[in-house]
């Protein structure tokens, strides 16, 4: 009940009052990032959701325009990265605009961030195992957010992904929601610390 019906109505409710509240402040962070360098104030980018299925995931633009072409990684010293999106990241601030996602019904508050269509791979090569990761909503957090967040590697994530899948209760995401919130104060396992896919693991899933 509370997975297929009270999950949504929170995460409804909430994300309608969050984009009330936040409004103003959202704002500002708009006209400082289209300030800085005149480019949109908004990033969109293809994620997979609930059953695999893609949708546009929005964050506040936190790099130059078309640094996707310099590849998926980076790190608090990379280049690409904008004075406004340096400060956003490490606050997490770029990621307000996804409760425009939650209301729309792309996303949820808990569970599995959505990756990308191509990374680490693409849709048709998930196992079915692995693919129990899209049975709900993907999250602003989750259970990997918690347990080591970007420096975890993939096919583990996956795993702590789908163990949220299969045990999805509402004291689970109460303790998800709190431990998030200590990691963003704290800016905790926020940065990426290079290619997170083990070639040796992906061969080894695939078999």
């Amino acid at each position: 009940m509370y997975k297929n019906f009270f999950k949504r109505l929170f995460d409804f409710a909430v994300s309608l009052v969050a984009i009330i509240v936040l409004a103003l402040p959202m704002l500002i962070i708009a006209l400082l990032v289209k300030a800085e360098d005149g480019g949109p104030a908004i990033f969109k980018q293809e994620r997979l959701g609930k059953k695999g299925k893609s949708f546009y995931i929005y964050k506040f633009r936190s790099m130059v325009l078309d640094a996707e072409k310099g590849g998926v990684y980076s790190d608090n010293k990379d280049p690409r990265i904008t004075k406004i999106g340096n400060i956003l990241r490490k606050t997490s601030l770029d990621e307000l605009p996804q409760f425009f996602n939650i209301l729309k019904g792309d996303m949820s508050f808990i569970g599995p961030r959505p990756p990308l269509t191509y990374h680490p791979w693409p849709v048709d090569e998930y196992t079915e195992e692995q693919f129990r990761m899209f049975d709900v909503r993907p999250g602003i957090t989750g259970w990997v957010q918690v347990n080591g967040r970007k420096a975890v590697e993939w096919n583990r994530r996956i795993e702590l992904n789908v163990w949220y899948v299969e045990n999805v209760s509402l004291w689970l995401d109460i303790k998800i929601l709190f431990l998030t919130f200590f990691k963003v104060l704290t800016n905790a396992d926020n940065e990426n610390i290079g290619a997170t896919v083990k070639e040796k693991e992906i061969a080894k899933t695939k078999e």
